[in-house]
């Protein structure tokens, strides 16, 4: 096993496959650096691809305070691991909770990224959802606690935006369970409690990130409702963004939709090397509220 050693001394299991121009996938809340496979054994052929699993996921430890985990310490996680793999610039690639990290990877560290793929990110970042979003936080930190992870798994892989995965790949579906169920419950808690209930609101960012100028792609599953919204505004701000939805299709579009997962990545990763990304002079958030391009 390989591990990287970040500033405060938590070791972060990784794994670089293939060689090429890299990529770093950065997993969702309720899976690990496996659930990028698909991906690593499309993408190896030609690139070199890095997967690694958060704080809180072993084989990675597992820091017992919830103070040790925040949006600002996942972002320097990744540039640790990025760092003890001797990789410069990478394309990033985020689902879900990995989507706001590479987000935030792109604000504060655009110097180490190729690209942006932030795939199904925006879940309860819209304002009129922040206080039911830190309600259910806290009440899956503590279903977490108190009733372990087995329980906490079979409810949670059942939500809303997952019934389109159970429904179209039930062996797929029982996998994600399955593989859910075995993590660890401290760090799912401590994940919940230090990044997800503190993040900060993508809307909240819309000043920094209409300045960022990098090739991007946000890309969702249309019934992955709640990230819709979120998604809209982040191509309406950003002036280097390009959107595709995949339809039929929830929150887990990697694992739900693999071949066209890695079909638009691959089309989009091949454009940003080429030079050639199509980058506006204005956002649509600026010609929508002026009637004309500025």
């Amino acid at each position: 096993m390989t591990f990287a050693t970040t500033d405060d001394g938590v070791e972060l299991y990784y794994e670089l496959t293939g060689t090429g121009t890299p990529i770093l996938f950065i997993h969702e809340f309720a899976a690990t650096q496996q659930s990028w496979e698909a991906q690593v054994r499309h993408f190896s052929r030609g690139y070199a691809c890095l997967t690694y699993n958060a704080r809180g996921y072993p084989p990675s430890q597992v820091p017992p305070d919830a103070a040790s985990y925040s949006q600002s310490r996942a972002v320097q996680d990744a540039i640790a691991v990025l760092d003890h793999a001797g990789i410069d610039k990478a394309h990033i690639v985020g689902l879900s909770m990995g989507g706001f990290a590479a987000l935030h990877m792109g604000l504060d560290y655009p110097s180490r990224v190729r690209s942006l793929c932030v795939a199904g990110a925006g879940y309860g970042a819209e304002p009129d959802k922040a206080e039911s979003f830190r309600r259910e936080t806290r009440s899956t930190a503590a279903l977490l606690l108190e009733q372990g992870v087995p329980v906490f798994a079979k409810k949670y892989s059942r939500g809303p935006t997952r019934l389109s995965f159970e429904r179209n790949d039930p062996r797929g579906h029982a996998e994600f369970e399955g593989a859910l169920a075995k993590l660890s419950a401290l760090g799912l808690a401590n994940t919940q409690l230090g990044i997800q209930l503190k993040r900060p609101s993508l809307y909240d960012l819309r000043d920094r990130l209409a300045k960022l100028n990098l090739p991007t792609l946000i890309l969702n599953g249309d019934e992955d409702t709640p990230c819709l919204g979120p998604a809209l505004m982040l191509k309406a701000t950003m002036a280097s963004a390009a959107m595709s939805v995949i339809p039929n299709c929830g929150h887990t579009i990697n694992l739900e939709a693999p071949d066209e997962f890695n079909r638009i990545l691959t089309s989009f990763m091949t454009a940003a090397d080429s030079g050639r990304w199509p980058v506006r002079t204005y956002s649509l958030a600026t010609t929508h509220a002026t009637g004309m391009a500025s």
